[in-house]
């Protein structure tokens, strides 16, 4: 049998060896892109917001904003010209101000986390096709739901680990072993309380459980577990995911999972701790043809849990368009498809095609974190208005979940 050649200066590697030596190499120079971009002493961190910014952001006024006084605040900034910056710990030091004022019903919506009785959102987003923005979208929405005010942990069971890298972390140096969500489900004794694995992010509110090729392992140890029995009963395989995130439930609003680009074991899991469902879409013909068979096998996956005990309780399931140029007349006609298949699951919102998402994913930013003129101003806006909108609906869906009309 012939083998397949791969041209390389390194004739006496095998495949493997040569594939091997290429991931070291790129391994090598990501560290250094790295050390450039943040060095051994510093860390990624988010961007302060100007008092219009910041006052936009919170949908209060400026006079509001400016009638706090500054030893409310336990760290303020200001810049060159004396005025004050916020920070996002000084934007939720706002919230609280406001909504534990005297006129806290006039502020109540400021501060927005759930209260008993109130379930705690685990949304899942989904997709095995390339280029449908699932990572962006997750990071997007969960900056967004931190921004308003939530409480929330994003968990990338996707052991690419593109989501841990928006926030900063190379997952082959900065992660030790028994580090991702498979350290609090795995079948051994070396399973770990949830709670060792969570980090805190550089973005307030926001907890991070990263990901590397650990998660495999899971994907690879979960057949013999089924076999043996050690995935049965309250511990069956689908459970495990939901239980392990059940253990920190009061300590966030809304959960969020990035889920890895195929329908495996973790993906099962994600999808039975779920109370809502995201699957993102590029509108072009080939990729809502994908999306069909990713369908077809999310469906397959469903009825496996309903056939082994599980019920799943949905609170809502919805198709999120991205990338969407509305200038592109065969997207028009895809979106208008899917549109008319289904009215009720399409969000109204899409996010456009941008070029400052796209600038902002080459310094693995969101599009939140990058800073005023680092793309012209009308782009920014356009993108911020899309991301913002498409966010905006999908928290009026959780706060529809939790039975709030405003």
């Amino acid at each position: 049998m012939s083998g397949i050649a791969i041209d390389s200066d390194s004739s006496n590697l095998s495949p493997a060896q040569l594939v091997r030596e290429q991931a070291d190499m790129l391994s090598a120079q990501l560290s250094a892109i790295r050390e450039i971009n943040y060095p051994p002493s510093s860390q990624k961190t988010m961007r302060v917001f100007n008092p219009q910014e910041a006052a936009k952001l919170l949908g209060i006024s400026g006079s509001t904003l400016r009638g706090i006084e500054e030893d409310k605040f336990r760290e303020f900034r200001r810049d060159e010209r004396n005025n004050r910056t916020y920070s996002l710990e000084n934007l939720w030091e706002v919230r609280k101000i406001l909504s534990e004022s005297g006129t806290a019903s006039k502020w109540r919506k400021l501060l927005p986390t759930r209260s008993n009785g109130e379930k705690l959102q685990v949304l899942c987003v989904a997709n095995f096709k390339g280029g449908s923005a699932k990572t962006t979208s997750a990071t997007h929405l969960s900056q967004y739901l931190a921004l308003q005010g939530l409480r929330v942990l994003v968990i990338d069971l996707d052991p690419q680990a593109s989501l841990s890298s928006m926030f900063g972390l190379q997952p082959d140096l900065d992660l030790e072993q028994n580090a991702t969500l498979y350290a609090a489900i795995r079948y051994d004794d070396e399973r770990v309380p949830i709670r060792s694995v969570i980090r805190k992010t550089y973005f307030h509110n926001l907890d991070l459980i990263p990901a590397n090729l650990e998660l495999m392992e899971y994907e690879h140890q979960t057949p013999s577990a089924i076999s043996s029995g050690a995935a049965s009963g309250d511990e069956i395989f689908f459970r495990s995911i939901h239980n392990a995130v059940q253990d920190v439930a009061d300590d966030y609003d809304v959960v969020i999972f990035d889920a890895p680009p195929q329908l495996g074991y973790l993906t099962l899991g994600a999808l039975f701790a779920a109370t809502g469902v995201l699957v993102t879409v590029h509108p072009a013909m080939l990729d809502v043809s994908s999306m069909n068979q990713f369908l077809n096998m999310l469906a397959d996956l469903m009825q496996v849990i309903e056939e082994n005990g599980g019920e799943m309780d949905l609170d809502f399931f919805r198709y999120l368009l991205t990338r969407h140029n509305p200038n592109d007349n065969p997207q028009i006609r895809c979106a208008a498809l899917l549109r008319s298949l289904f009215p009720d699951n399409v969000l109204r919102n899409a996010v456009v095609e941008s070029t400052a998402i796209a600038n902002a994913g080459l310094e693995n930013k969101s599009i939140y974190e990058i800073e005023r003129g680092a793309v012209g101003r009308q782009t920014l806006e356009r993108g911020l208005e899309s991301v913002n909108a498409v966010n905006n609906e999908m928290f009026d869906l959780i706060k529809a979940a939790w039975g709030r009309d405003d």
